[in-house]
């Protein structure tokens, strides 16, 4: 398990089991670090290139694991107080790094697809989906070199 320079974020193991057929994988778990209760479970795709967010959630904690593809992950930090005000951190997952990103409340998040087609992310997320709960920003909003 990881700790990342913006408070909060962690990277944690998330679990791959080898099996001739096809591998069996998991992302979270009660009672793992990151946890914080699961209201709601969703995926996104991302196509090749293509970039979504600026999202800051307010009130939900975001657990993140992507099982097809690669995607590249900006969080950045406008928190004020927190000893990470003003980082960004860059963190690529995929299977062949498949863990799982947890996102406290308040931190920004970007993303972008890396591979050709389609790549897949699976959110657990510990409040149901509330439109009006997040801040929205375009791409355009920060400064950051894609």
């Amino acid at each position: 398990m990881g700790e990342l320079s913006i408070p909060g974020l962690l990277l944690t193991p998330a679990n791959r089991i080898a099996v001739d057929a096809g591998d069996a994988i998991t992302f979270i778990k009660e009672g793992e670090q990151g946890y914080a209760g699961i209201a709601e479970v969703y995926g996104s795709f991302v196509k090749c290139g293509a970039r979504k967010g600026w999202r800051r959630h307010n009130k939900v904690t975001l657990n993140i694991v992507v099982p097809v593809g690669q995607i590249r992950f900006v969080l950045y930090d406008d928190r004020i107080g927190s000893a990470g005000f003003g980082l960004y951190e860059e963190i690529i997952l995929g299977p062949e790094n498949y863990q799982r990103l947890t996102v406290p409340p308040g931190v920004w998040m970007a993303f972008e697809g890396l591979l050709e087609g389609e790549s897949l992310l699976w959110n657990a997320i510990d409040q149901p989906h509330d439109p009006a709960e997040a801040d929205i920003k375009e791409l355009s909003a920060f400064e950051y070199a894609w």
